[in-house]
């Protein structure tokens, strides 16, 4: 495949992901509801089995590798989650698996990828360098290098969290006004906008991002892909890339109403409310969508409102302080 997915890609992958990944519940608090003036349903997606949403785009490509790629095994350039992903695929799937991560990763991925199985290569410098370093591994050492997000098989799989959504919320004879999805490189938005305008075309659909990181939300409005400017920082490790991806991209222009940027603060707020709320722990980039609702970045009164809450692998300090920081 080298097109983005269909709802019928996703669907296949749904499949193949049974017994595989966790169907995670779609939770939901009164008192949330209240502060947000909105119905605010969470698809919580921290209660993942890797703690992510990334396991599902990882199995749905690792698991289509031929013995011949198996024996080369794989590898993979992350920041933490699709890293735990991979690693975790690659051992289910009979497979080595190499993830070359930031040495600024964050202590807690590292370790839960050398747990599931994978040898970790810690890269000093930035992006650009790590992807070209670990592109030139895969290359030398012949194994198949695994996309985070620029790949049909992996947006697929994260498009299973929409359909699931989808699936979840019709049982129950809810429809959305609005879908709120975490936006790194673009691959659960635009494999989640597949699934949801399916279901629900009428949904407004936004991507969520760190300020400094909104290169899809700027992209949306220039109507080609830009990059963020050098030099930004956030502490939302998960969704801190250069610019969208290709076929990303090419899905998240077509479906999505529009982008939004928050504070790293917010994204604090966002945190301590899901924990005092919901009892979840989540993660930075996992709580940007939240923290768009929360921070009144959207006119959501009255509406009922979906936020993915994309995963929850998080240091404790960094936690804790988020969870006791004073507004």
């Amino acid at each position: 495949m080298t097109k983005p997915p269909t709802y019928d890609d996703i669907v296949e992958a749904a499949s193949r992901l049974k017994g595989v990944a966790a169907r995670t519940p779609l939770l939901e608090a009164a008192l949330l509801n209240e502060r947000a003036g909105a119905r605010i349903i969470i698809k919580a997606e921290m209660l993942q089995k890797t703690g992510a949403f990334k396991l599902r785009g990882a199995w749905n490509r690792i698991s289509r590798l031929s013995e011949a790629e198996k024996k080369r095994g794989v590898l993979c350039y992350s920041s933490g989650n699709h890293a735990q992903a991979v690693a975790a695929s690659a051992t289910l799937a009979g497979t080595s698996s190499i993830v070359v991560m930031p040495a600024t990763a964050p202590a807690l991925k590292v370790a839960r990828c050398r747990a599931f199985g994978a040898t970790v290569v810690l890269h000093e410098g930035d992006r650009h360098s790590m992807v070209a370093r670990a592109t030139e591994m895969a290359e030398t050492e012949g194994r198949v290098l695994v996309p985070p997000f620029d790949d049909p098989f992996v947006i697929a799989g994260q498009g299973t969290v929409g359909l699931e959504i989808a699936e979840d919320l019709t049982a129950r004879g809810i429809v959305p006004d609005v879908v709120l999805v975490p936006c790194g490189g673009g691959g659960l938005m635009a494999g989640t906008a597949t699934a949801i305008k399916m279901h629900f075309p009428a949904a407004a659909l936004y991507g969520v991002e760190p300020a400094g990181f909104d290169d899809t939300a700027r992209s949306l409005v220039a109507g080609e892909r830009v990059a963020n400017e050098p030099g930004a920082h956030s502490i939302c490790d998960a969704l801190l890339v250069p610019e969208p991806g290709v076929l990303t991209f090419a899905v998240n222009a077509a479906l999505l109403s529009g982008g939004v940027a928050v504070s790293d603060d917010e994204v604090r707020d966002a945190m301590a409310a899901a924990f005092e709320h919901l009892k979840v722990v989540t993660e930075p980039g996992g709580a940007v969508a939240l923290a768009a609702v929360l921070s009144g970045k959207l006119d959501l009164k009255g509406k009922t409102v979906v936020v993915v809450a994309s995963g929850g692998n998080v240091d404790a300090a960094t936690f804790a302080a988020a969870i006791t920081r004073k507004p």
